[in-house]
């Protein structure tokens, strides 16, 4: 569970991971904390600015971000109605 109750960060988080492990092999190799941190900044450029996402029309995140005619998807619910709980002294 993520802090703030959100399930949905918990499937971004896992699907990250899983990109990171699938996709760029971070899972296969040993390596140095340091010489990790790098790989994953590199990955993190290429998902971001080299690699076409399916959920972007195929065009990378950066370029979606860029433009404005193009509504970016989002999979989170929005008009959730908070509650927020009574507390009794």
């Amino acid at each position: 569970m993520t802090e703030s109750y959100d399930p949905y960060a918990i499937a971004v988080a896992e699907r990250v991971n899983g990109i990171l492990k699938q996709e760029f092999l971070l899972g296969k190799q040993r390596a140095d904390l340091a010489v990790m941190r790098k790989m994953v900044r590199s990955s993190i450029q290429i998902y971001n600015h080299l690699r076409p996402h399916h959920s972007c029309y195929m065009r990378t995140p950066e370029q979606m971000h860029k433009q404005s005619k193009i509504r970016i998807r989002s999979y989170k619910k929005t008009n959730r109605t908070k509650t927020k709980l009574d507390v009794v002294c």
